[in-house]
């Protein structure tokens, strides 16, 4: 599993705390907790940490101001949700459809 991030306009890589909140609570849902990496085992520590505030703390990292300066506010709930889908979304032809 990797916390992917992004580039900062400079072209510098920019870690990404959405991303890296995912990967711990996808962690922590697979109940994996023994012979984990330290960036595992830290993605899953910041999971454990802000579950409970995960829209504020997205809310005031540089992507969400970036994505809310820009008008995509509204994303930023839908990102920060949690056990909110029953469907995995497949890629195909281009799009995300449901399975």
């Amino acid at each position: 599993m990797i916390a992917a991030g992004e580039r900062w306009p400079t072209g510098e890589l920019r870690p990404a705390l959405e991303d890296l909140l995912g990967a711990g609570a996808i962690i922590e849902a697979l109940g994996l907790h023994d012979a984990l990496s330290p960036e595992a085992e830290t993605a899953r520590a910041a999971w454990q940490v802000h579950r409970h505030d995960v829209l504020d703390v997205i809310r005031r990292c540089s992507s969400g101001l970036e994505l809310a300066s820009a008008g995509y506010a509204a994303d930023l709930t839908i990102a920060a949700g949690h056990d909110t889908q029953d469907t995995v979304p497949i890629l195909a032809a281009g799009a995300f459809r449901s399975t």
